[in-house]
């Protein structure tokens, strides 16, 4: 058995195409025909307008503005020239609604083209001339100097659209109404054409221009990022080159020193233990994180990026270095996402390398608070205690945790507290997930 499957049929190609010229005309000159888009000022930033003063170039951004203006005066003038021994009111009354569409590409420039053509269709009939009907001497300089602003103003596919227009409106306007005045639609369409195609050379290299602009910014900014990260790249390398061979020395030492000392005692040997630890611990976390700038197919190891599950054995590291650290934990506790644990971790862990550099002796206190919104962290500690002078800081360690809590969009204070000690605390936001809803079946 063989099924068929009917489905629409395909239009032909013609009719597709008549199709979209008519979506063309229709999205170009139809579509909002009659929306409020006033002239912009003029930019002054040319080679002649920016030497000019701040208040003369402000005026001379209106440029455009006046030069239509005069225009529309001139073809009610023009109009007016054509009274002879006539009715001055009826001239007038006719040139001002030759110049009413013009006036009108300030602020609508698609509909005063069709304002246009209706104002000279109806001064055509009303009163016929013999110029190039149906278009008199104040009509046609009008209606020219409308579809140029028009034409100036839109879209370079508008132009076309315009010339066609206006030689079929040429063309057919007199059998339409079968006028014996009729003449012929080429000076016009001559004159529209010259027109419109030096508006449109414009638009078209002016909007090709602003590519080019544009296209440069955005690989002036590329250039400055990559380079920036070059940078960036050729000092982690050399931060991993430098720290680690230290970090290395410090570990060897570490491990031979107790070999040196005669019956060291064990508290001088568990001190020398922590240490080489310590080192070990942060010789394979620099390497994580430094070492995919070393090669390309540098592989991470498998284990797993601290949480504030590992915060317990983070303090007791620290006291083991000399830190009184006390913890106080807040709120329900509660499993959050793997980034925001990992840069509280590593904020408590900098906040935390601060003190002991900066505070030596001091009694440090960390809180971490479970909230409906979030995660509250704090880490305060007191003036330095004893003789020990705080090592001196570059301040990179501030600005790592603010670029943390700015990449979870989070809230950074830091500061000296009321006592003389150092107090940063952190809030990083947490959406709520969606709880699933069972149904009983």
């Amino acid at each position: 058995m063989t099924e068929t499957t009917t489905g629409a049929t395909p239009r032909p190609p013609e009719l597709r195409m008549a199709t979209g010229i008519m979506q063309s005309l229709r999205d170009d000159l139809i579509t909002h025909a009659f929306a409020y888009r006033p002239l912009p000022p003029m930019p002054t930033d040319g080679p002649l307008t920016r030497r000019l003063s701040p208040r003369m170039a402000a005026r001379v951004a209106y440029l455009p503005h006046a030069a239509i203006c005069a225009t529309a005066f001139f073809v009610v003038l023009l109009a007016s020239a054509g009274n002879i021994g006539g009715a001055p009111l009826q001239y007038l009354v006719m040139g001002l609604i030759a110049a009413t569409p013009l006036l009108m590409t300030l602020v609508r420039p698609v509909g005063a083209f069709w304002a246009a053509l209706a104002a000279t269709a109806a001064l055509s009939v009303l009163h016929a001339q013999s110029f190039t009907w149906p278009w008199s001497p104040s009509t046609f300089v009008a209606y020219l100097a409308t579809v140029t602003v028009v034409a100036a103003r839109t879209r370079p596919r508008v132009a076309g659209w315009i010339w066609v227009i206006t030689v079929v409106f040429g063309e057919l306007l007199p059998i339409l109404v079968g006028s014996s005045n009729a003449g012929e639609a080429a000076p016009m369409a001559f004159a529209s054409a010259v027109a419109l195609l030096v508006v449109t050379v414009r638009n078209t290299r002016r909007e090709a221009r602003q590519e080019v602009s544009a296209q440069q910014k955005v690989t002036a900014v590329e250039r400055d990022r990559r380079t920036l990260l070059e940078e960036r790249t050729t000092i982690a390398r050399e931060l991993h080159d430098v720290v680690a061979h230290h970090m290395s020395v410090v570990a060897i030492q570490a491990e031979a020193a107790p070999y040196r000392v005669k019956n060291p005692p064990p508290e001088l040997e568990a001190a020398f233990v922590t240490i080489r630890e310590n080192a070990v611990a942060a010789l394979t976390e620099l390497r994580r994180v430094l070492g995919v700038v070393r090669s390309a197919d540098y592989e991470a190891p498998d284990a797993p990026q601290p949480t504030l599950a590992a915060l317990e054995g983070l303090l007791a590291n620290v006291r083991e270095a000399g830190l009184r650290v006390e913890k106080t934990v807040t709120g329900a506790v509660r499993e959050l996402p793997q980034g925001v644990e990992l840069s509280a971790y590593r904020i408590i862990q900098e906040a935390l390398s601060n003190s002991l550099r900066h505070a030596p002796g001091a009694v440090a206190e960390v809180e971490v608070s479970y909230v409906l919104g979030g995660l509250g962290v704090r880490v305060v500690n007191g003036p330095p205690v004893g003789d020990v002078r705080p090592s001196p800081g570059a301040g990179h360690g501030i600005t790592g945790m603010r670029e943390r809590v700015a990449m979870l969009e989070g809230e950074m204070t830091a500061g000296e507290s009321a006592d003389g000690g150092y107090e940063v605390a952190v809030f990083i936001p947490v959406r709520s997930r969606p709880e699933s809803v069972e149904e009983s079946t």
